[in-house]
């Protein structure tokens, strides 16, 4: 059993992470205002001090405490590592994501240091956006005669009742309202703004961005230190990876990592042995949704390391694969990512690949020189990445009837390998499908994957993230999963790929089971009316997203119109009594 300490974004994402095992877990807050459903955890309410923490974790079978709460909630944190340490259980905290300490701000080391500095630079007109319970904390300077200080509060009845207690004019408070912080500024004029070191789900860039058009400082209280003995995480990925290590029997089935992620590891520890003379023996690596990951180094020496690969649950022939990488430092600035022997090389159109180049896909080619560049201080790196048996891997794999030879293909596109069993996905589908459901939006929007679902959150940014549901390749079953939960309107993206394989009626679209049907294609080009010289074209396509740079604009939009109905046919009986709309997504996404 698992309890989360929230109220926070982070216990938010936090609760999608549990939900998706289908396990019970609690989820703790002071109070009661955070609007959060819990589809498999149970709320508890109240502040936690240490001995009550550890009653209920021995009265409850708690074996995991996961620390979710404010950067600032020092009572909260110190709490849960000595309940952890009485009972000598794991504690992870969940990290936000922070920004570097610019240094055109002023840094105040706590609430005192503060007050000092404040006073030190003549501020005597302050915004202060730390909050309703920092007003204690710093009345020393705005109970000064000579000060004039407005704090930003929510608009709650228990806020204003809080400033009140603390002998605070009420008249000088302000209400928190979303992007208002640019308004305030510009009403109040103050000569600077107070915030807390918050980080990227605090607003943090949103208030410093708006001090500085308006040309006044900005004073920072520094996030207080955790204790030593914390896992931290700062992602969903990276806290379910640690659950599952910690706690195996939580997940039905473990993640993995994706090859592109391997890569990255084994060049930033190839990096590390060259730079530091030292085998690391793990290294961090940020995947492509900015949280850091740390992943395990098998071997490292003379700017050359490896990683294994692990697939989780996944039943992917490149488990345990050693991937390599093997580093040359250079003068220039440049980073050259080149393929060695094991990695497949190109030798057709459609992969987004020069013909001959190896088969890294482009986000693992951005995460390696994202990963790497910060260590090289300005100088290049020519990056060698190997796979000692890709060449007789990548011959059992989908690779040679896409034009990949000679090994195994670098790809990923979220950095981390979901667990690709049928029954495990589609009851995984189902969970966070009741979730959406839950959060009470009304539109569910059903798409690949973290590509796709990326253009679609654009599209729809008023949907909360639980709206969005990853179907993998099982379109007919989670079609199937809406209708059962009573779904009424019902967004489904397709890439290209996926969609010619859902014209014909494939509702489940694994590279594994179905390839795009050349023919098909071209005869539903035919139903579009596109011209011969076009039609002739398609039957030289290896790859169906050929079709977005082969045909017209004009050409590819009658298509999409024939594709998308022929995907109607097969799917709008599965949603009887709801309404289902489909979206062609373009290729060119980065």
């Amino acid at each position: 059993m698992i309890l989360v300490f929230g109220g926070t974004t982070e216990g938010r994402q936090a609760v999608q992470v549990l939900d998706d095992a289908g396990a019970t877990y609690y989820y703790s807050t002071r109070g009661r205002a955070q609007d959060i459903s819990c589809v498999h955890g149970s709320r508890i309410y109240g502040a936690l001090e240490s001995s009550d923490m550890e009653t209920f974790c021995k009265e409850h079978g708690i074996r995991l405490l996961v620390d979710a709460a404010h950067p600032f909630a020092v009572n909260v944190h110190r709490n849960v590592m000595q309940t952890a340490r009485k009972l000598k259980i794991p504690a992870i905290r969940y990290e936000r994501k922070y920004p570097p300490r610019d240094k055109d701000l002023v840094w105040c080391k706590d609430y005192d240091d503060a007050v000092r500095q404040l006073n030190e630079h003549g501020i005597n007109r302050l915004l202060a956006l730390t909050g309703v319970q920092t007003i204690s904390k710093l009345k020393p300077y705005w109970n000064a005669p000579a000060v004039d200080c407005h704090f930003r509060i929510l608009n709650r009845d228990d806020s204003q009742q809080m400033a009140l207690s603390q002998g605070f004019d009420t008249r000088h408070l302000v209400y928190y309202q979303a992007d208002n912080t640019a308004k305030l500024i510009a009403r109040i004029r103050p000569q600077a703004i107070i915030t807390k070191e918050s980080g990227d789900s605090g607003g943090f860039d949103e208030k410093i961005t708006a001090a500085r058009h308006a040309h006044i400082k900005v004073f920072v209280v520094c996030r207080p230190p955790l204790p030593e003995d914390f896992v931290c995480v700062n992602g969903p990925h990276g806290l379910r990876r640690k659950i599952e290590q910690l706690l195996p029997e939580f997940y039905p089935l473990k993640t993995g990592i994706t090859t592109g992620t391997c890569a990255t590891a084994a060049a930033k520890a190839a990096v590390t042995s060259l730079l530091e003379n030292r085998v690391p023996p793990f290294v961090w690596v940020r995947i492509p949704n900015g949280e850091d990951i740390d992943i395990e180094v098998h071997a490292a020496h003379d700017g050359r390391a490896s990683v294994v690969k692990f697939a989780g649950d996944d039943p992917d022939v490149t488990d345990g694969l050693e991937i390599c990488a093997t580093v040359k430092l250079k003068e220039t600035p440049d980073i050259r990512i080149l393929g060695g022997e094991g990695v497949g090389v190109v030798t057709l159109p459609g992969l987004g690949l020069e013909m001959g180049a190896p088969a890294i896909n482009a986000v693992p080619q951005k995460m390696i020189r994202e990963n790497i560049e910060p260590l090289l201080n300005g100088k290049g790196a020519e990056v060698v990445i190997s796979v000692p048996d890709g060449k007789e891997v990548g011959a059992r794999t989908f690779n040679p009837r896409i034009g990949v030879v000679n090994g195994i293909s670098i790809v990923g596109t979220s950095g981390i390998v979901r667990p690709f069993s049928a029954d495990a996905w589609i009851s995984s589908i189902r969970k966070e499908m009741s979730v959406g459901i839950a959060m009470g939006k009304g539109r569910i929007v059903i798409n690949s994957g973290a590509k796709s679902e990326k253009y679609l959150r654009a599209r729809y940014p008023e949907l909360p993230e639980q709206a969005f549901i990853h179907y993998g390749n099982f379109i007919g079953e989670t079609i199937a999963i809406a209708a059962e939960l009573g779904v009424k309107d019902l967004m489904m993206g397709l890439m290209i790929g996926k969609a010619v394989k859902l014209a014909e009626g494939n509702l489940d679209t694994h590279s594994h089971k179905v390839t795009m049907n050349r023919a098909f294609v071209r005869q539903m080009a035919e139903e579009a009316g596109i011209c011969q010289e076009s039609l002739q074209a398609i039957g030289q396509i290896n790859m169906a997203r050929e079709l977005w740079t082969t045909l017209s604009p004009g050409d590819m939009q009658s298509l999409a119109k024939v594709i998308i109905r022929h995907c109607h046919e097969h799917c709008d009986s599965l949603l009887p009594n709801g309404n289902l709309n489909i979206l062609l997504i373009p290729d060119n996404l980065t």
